[in-house]
């Protein structure tokens, strides 16, 4: 019974093997197709991995319908592909959500979910949402107007040096507010960073 059950179990991890090396072939193959501009190739490669829950195909294919790459524009199967790649912690899933709730794309528009998928982005370090969430504590949409959380996402952003406006967006932000409550915002970006985006 011993033999069977560790033959059994044997075969599972030989199949469970075998069938990510399947969906790792079947994912460069739908990314081989994209580089080329086969979108149509793309898809037919990477729906059926998305549907079994395969995070980056998901997040693939939201970029196809909302960029609309070799099909019409279609925000709404943007946002069911990116909430399920965003759900599973995709970063630039949650980002691309972001931006869609904010300009309701596909959704209706609402700030306070764009926020919060800013929020779970910027703390996987995407500069982008930090970026964006700052800019959205500032105006104070979804969130409460906040100048020192502004402040210390842009601050954060900009020390990726990938966002180009974000230190002129910060000291924009800077200009109204004290000297205590700028000193706080930066105390406050060097923790966040210093733990990883945690507790941010």
């Amino acid at each position: 019974m011993r033999k069977l059950i560790t033959t059994l179990c044997l075969s599972l991890a030989v199949f469970l093997t075998s069938l990510d090396i399947s969906q790792g072939t079947q994912f460069q193959e739908g990314l081989d197709a994209a580089r080329i501009g086969d979108y149509e190739a793309a898809l037919s490669e990477w729906e059926p991995l998305a549907e079994r829950g395969n995070e980056s195909a998901q997040f693939n294919l939201g970029m196809i319908y909302h960029k609309g790459l070799g099909v019409q524009y279609n925000y709404k199967a943007a946002v069911k592909w990116y909430t399920l790649a965003a759900e599973q912690g995709n970063a630039p899933a949650q980002y691309n959500l972001g931006v869609m709730y904010r300009l309701g794309q596909g959704v209706l528009q609402n700030y306070k979910t764009a926020v919060k998928w800013y929020t779970l982005a910027a703390k996987q370090g995407s500069a982008k949402s930090q970026f964006n969430l700052g800019v959205m504590y500032a105006k104070g949409k979804g969130v409460l107007q906040d100048n020192i959380n502004a402040h210390m996402w842009l601050n954060i952003s900009s020390v990726s040096g990938k966002i180009k406006n974000a230190s002129k967006n910060r000291d924009i932000v800077a200009k109204l507010m004290t000297p205590d409550e700028i000193s706080t915002a930066q105390k406050l970006a060097k923790v966040c960073i210093a733990n990883n985006y945690k507790g941010c």
